[in-house]
């Protein structure tokens, strides 16, 4: 059974960072795309970023493109999301999520995911 646990969430004024993690159990993340998603309320749930498990290459949302940053750590079987430059715009639920195959490609649209976590809260104040 597959479970994605996020954690890192909290309150951060504009400007600053954080860390968010999302470590996997009952798969190996280096062998699956791994993703962030987030949710603000009243949106719709939006592509934040994704990495690709055969080389690594990534893609980012057009509006944390620069700031934020996907990386996976196969020895701690988690994947991070790092989050600089954050504002009030930033705040959401995010989400990691991943897809049933291995051969799944890395998409942007969250219907493309079959395991998301439960989701970490960001609230950035201005």
């Amino acid at each position: 059974q597959v479970q994605l646990v996020e954690s890192g969430g909290g309150l951060v004024q504009a400007g600053g960072s954080l860390r968010l993690s999302c470590a996997a159990y009952g798969r190996t993340v280096r062998f699956y795309v791994m993703t962030w998603f987030r949710q603000a309320p009243g949106k719709e749930r939006e592509f934040v970023a994704g990495i690709s498990p055969n080389d690594d290459s990534t893609i980012y949302g057009n509006s944390v493109k620069g700031r934020f940053t996907i990386a996976r750590d196969s020895a701690e079987n988690t994947v991070y999301l790092q989050m600089n430059s954050l504002g009030p715009d930033d705040t959401a639920v995010y989400y990691c999520a991943s897809p049933e195959s291995s051969f799944a490609p890395l998409k942007i649209t969250p219907d493309n995911y079959d395991y998301w976590g439960q989701g970490t809260q960001v609230t950035v104040s201005s």
